[in-house]
């Protein structure tokens, strides 16, 4: 597989494909009631978010903390309402311009033509290092947006 995308809304829509239903922009995609979560947070970032609203707070304090490049969609695994997707990213710490290189496993559900439950697995060791540190990832994700 391994295609290519330049925002997550795009891949998202390529690994969803007809399952999901025609929206004007990526936050439209999600259920208002959308879970996120991520089993392998580190220490002092979210693990769970509920509700559109916050995912939108989620995505703007992430904005001035990671640059996200290039996505590629390695392969995508429908089973029913659940998808599996493999994909991977290059980025970059914003403030510390390391490397942001992350490969994910995204466990996707829908409902509606929606994403309802969205669980993200992916090496925390990669933000740490590209945020600087686990301190500076604590305070940069804490400061950020507030």
């Amino acid at each position: 597989m391994a295609d290519k995308f330049d925002t997550f809304s795009d891949l998202l829509r390529a690994a969803l494909g007809s399952h999901l239903a025609p929206a004007d922009d990526m936050l439209d995609l999600f259920t208002d009631d959308i879970v996120f979560e991520f089993p392998f947070a580190p220490e002092g970032l979210p693990t769970r978010f509920e509700g559109r609203d916050a995912l939108t707070g989620h995505l703007a304090k992430l904005g001035p903390l990671l640059s996200l490049g290039e996505m590629e969609l390695h392969a995508v695994y429908p089973s029913g309402d659940t998808v599996i997707a493999e994909f991977s990213c290059k980025g970059r710490g914003v403030q510390t311009g390391l490397p942001y290189d992350q490969n994910y496993v995204s466990v996707i559900t829908l409902r509606d033509e929606r994403i309802a439950r969205y669980r993200d697995y992916w090496n925390p060791l990669v933000v740490l290092a590209a945020l600087g540190g686990a301190d500076a990832a604590n305070a940069a994700f804490s400061a950020a947006g507030s």
